[in-house]
C-alpha cells in the first residue's frame, strides 16, 4: 500500500493540521503517517495558543519512522520554528525523500502568526530547494515573492519569483483572493483561481467560490495533492484532482461550532 506522511501541527477540532491530513489520506486510499511539530489550542473561531514540539522530538519522530517505513510522498504544514525547519530539511536530505509538498503556513485564518521570526528564511534556505510542489496562498505568495499581488500580472510574476527560490512547481492558491479582481473579462462569476507554474508552462485551475468561511481548505488541498502524488500521478494531474477533492468537500461542509465550517472529507 502506498504511504503519505504529514509533518504538521495538531488541531483539536480535526478540521485542519495533521488530523485532517490523515483523514484525507485515508479517503483517497493511502496509508497516512504523521509527525507532530506543535500542539495548538484552537476551535472553529480562532487559534488561542501554540506549543511547539522540541526540535529533538521532531527529529526522533522522523528518524525512527523513516528508518523503517517507505514514504511515497510527504507534506509539511506548520513548521513553527527555524530549528524544526532545519531538522525536517536535514531528514529529507539524509533519507533522500522524494515527492515533497510544502505548505508554507505562516498565519492562521484568524490572523495569528503560526511561525517564529526567522523561520521563513530558514525554509527558503533549506527546504525550498528539495521541494517538489510549494502551495502558498495569496498572502504567503506576496511575502515570499516581495510582490503585492493585486492583479493577474502580479500573480504570474510572483509565481516566477517563488519558482526561482528552488521548488520544482509553484501553485499559488486563490482561496483568499477574489478572482473577479484577476479576471480579464467583466461580468465573470466569482471563482477561485489556483495558478500552477512548473518553470515552463502556466496553468489556471479554476473552481466556483463557496460562500462562507471554512477551516482547513489549504490543509485538505495539500494533503490530497500529497496522496495523489504518492499514487503516481504527475504534479499537474495531482493538482487538478486535489482541487476537485476540495471542491467536493466544500460542497458537503458542515458546522460543529459557531465559527468556520468543517470540510466533509
Amino acid at each position: 500500500m502506498k504511504t503519505a506522511l504529514t509533518i504538521a501541527g495538531s488541531d483539536p477540532t480535526s478540521g485542519a493540521g495533521a488530523q485532517l491530513d490523515i483523514k484525507v489520506f485515508q479517503r483517497i486510499g493511502v496509508h497516512g503517517l504523521s509527525v507532530l511539530t506543535s500542539i495548538t489550542a484552537q476551535n472553529t473561531i480562532a487559534v488561542k495558543s501554540i506549543y511547539p514540539v522540541e526540535s529533538d522530538a521532531v527529529r526522533e519522530q522522523l528518524e525512527v519512522l523513516l528508518e523503517d517505513v517507505r514514504v511515497d510522498a510527504l507534506k509539511t504544514g506548520m513548521l513553527y520554528s527555524s530549528s524544526i525547519v532545519e531538522v525536517v530539511s536535514g531528514a529529507l536530505e539524509k533519507y533522500g525523500t522524494k515527492k515533497v509538498v510544502v505548505d508554507p503556513v505562516m498565519v492562521s485564518s484568524s490572523g495569528m502568526p503560526l511561525i517564529e521570526e526567522g523561520t521563513v528564511e530558514k525554509m527558503i534556505e533549506g527546504l525550498f530547494p528539495v521541494t517538489t510542489i510549494i502551495t502558498p496562498n495569496i498572502y504567503e505568495a506576496s511575502l515570499l515573492s516581495g510582490i503585492n499581488i493585486e492583479g493577474i500580472d502580479a500573480l504570474y510574476d510572483a509565481a516566477g519569483k517563488i519558482k526561482s527560490l528552488g521548488p520544482e512547481v509553484v501553485i499559488i492558491t486563490g482561496g483568499h483572493f477574489s478572482a473577479t479582481r484577476l479576471a480579464s473579462s467583466k461580468g465573470k462569476r466569482d471563482t477561485v483561481i489556483d495558478l500552477y507554474y512548473d518553470g515552463t508552462e502556466f496553468h489556471r485551475i479554476e473552481s466556483e467560490r463557496f460562500a462562507g468561511e471554512y477551516h482547513g481548505t489549504g490543509c485538505a488541498f495539500t494533503s490530497a495533492l500529497t496522496a495523489y502524488l504518492a499514487l503516481g500521478n504527475s504534479a499537474l494531474e495531482a493538482s487538478r484532482k486535489a482541487k476537485e477533492f476540495v471542491v467536493d468537500a466544500l460542497g458537503k461542509a458542515y458546522h460543529i461550532g459557531s465559527g468556520m465550517g468543517m470540510l466533509r472529507v
